[in-house]
């Protein structure tokens, strides 16, 4: 990079994405000091539109298709994510560049203020449990059948101030990460295993997307590119996409890697958590070198390899990234032959009843608006 280059990143307005934005351009300067980092803000559909869950606003790309004109449209070199907001299919052209350090992919629980101390299973029958996402109520009210799932949205911000202040609900659920990022894990009253509830696909780890062809911001990004993470996030987002999930399906994950072997859990679920299937697969994550140099010479590419849309980068072997993919795969084609397919397409088929529903009540409100402010003669 030449001295004094000038970098544009976008990012989503909320303080938490620019609490994100911030660490990697932070985590770059390190080794490009002479690099001058510009952050470019914008609002997104899913930051505009907080009055219906997101399973109900029926559009796919929620809080990253502003970010991704921008870069389209080479208004900026680079957008940071929250991973898990990033679909598992990119517009043509764009990649994820480079996968941060994961930090945790648990969700966890924060209770109003009149019930510190307590932990899920110390609340009443009929408490209310405030989360945006399809995932978490089905896992929780297939563990807690006693309570009451609501929605909740608005930036972290908001949604504090709808706990404390509103006094609606009895505790609400979101990812540990954010809260740890925002400075709030004080608030944290209960970690949740995934024997309670499965974290999201990529929920933790932060991606920076990028255009396929601009080798230098793909350089760039390469010098803070974490391989293991990586490696569960391709094994994740596979996983996802041969599902045909996203947050209109409740579908869940925990990854680990140990001993050179990399081990996926999926869940699908109901949408009121009443039907499950819960699966896992594993494989050996061999290196380039194990593979015999014929299959290696018949690989050619114009460009860095993808998987699950994540660049292929140095200090990560290709063929632990194909494997990392393969497994996904093949867990969600498992799942697929069983009842799981029933849940996806029951639960798929519930929410665009639900995303009508919300049309057509906003329709009619507008309609009763425009009535209402037409003077009477």
């Amino acid at each position: 990079m030449a001295e004094h280059t000038v970098i544009k990143v976008g990012s989503r307005k909320s303080q938490l994405a620019m609490i994100q934005t911030n660490t990697i351009i932070d985590a770059l300067q390190k080794t490009f000091p002479d690099i001058k980092f510009e952050i470019v803000s914008m609002s997104t559909v899913g930051d505009k539109i907080l009055d219906a869950a997101l399973s109900k606003i029926g559009e796919k790309s929620l809080f990253t298709r502003e970010l991704e004109v921008a870069l389209e449209e080479k208004e900026v070199d680079f957008v940071v994510h929250s991973l898990k907001d990033l679909p598992t299919t990119l517009p043509d052209g764009l990649v994820v560049g480079c996968v941060f350090k994961r930090d945790s992919p648990f969700d966890a629980v924060v209770m109003h203020p009149k019930h510190n101390g307590k932990k899920l299973a110390d609340l009443d029958e009929g408490s209310i449990i405030g989360t945006s996402s399809l995932r978490r109520a089905a896992q929780l009210g297939r563990k807690f059948p006693q309570f009451k799932f609501e929605n909740i949205r608005g930036n972290l911000n908001t949604r504090f101030y709808k706990l404390d202040d509103d006094d609606k609900y009895d505790a609400i659920i979101l990812a540990e990460a954010g809260l740890d990022r925002m400075g709030w894990k004080h608030r944290i009253s209960q970690v949740l295993e995934t024997d309670v509830c499965m974290y999201a696909v990529s929920q933790g780890a932060m991606g920076v997307e990028c255009r396929y062809d601009d080798q230098k911001t793909l350089d760039l990004l390469a010098t803070i590119h974490d391989p293991d993470t990586a490696l569960c996030c391709i094994a994740e987002r596979a996983y996802l996409k041969e599902l045909g999930g996203g947050c209109s399906v409740p579908v869940s994950v925990e990854t680990k890697l140990s001993d050179n072997k990399i081990e996926i859990k999926g869940g699908v679920f109901s949408l009121d958590g009443t039907e499950a299937v819960i699966d896992s697969h594993s494989a050996t994550l061999k290196t380039d070198d194990d593979e015999p140099p014929l299959k290696k010479q018949k690989e050619t590419s114009n460009g860095p390899k993808l998987f699950a849309s994540i660049v292929h980068t140095k200090g990560i072997s290709k063929e632990k990234c194909r494997i990392a993919e393969n497994v996904g795969k093949e867990l969600a084609d498992r799942l697929l032959q069983t009842e799981a397919a029933g849940i996806l397409a029951t639960a798929r088929q519930q929410t665009e009843v639900a995303i009508l529903e919300e049309k057509e009540k906003k329709e009619a409100l507008k309609k009763e608006t425009e009535l209402n402010q037409t003077p009477k003669c």
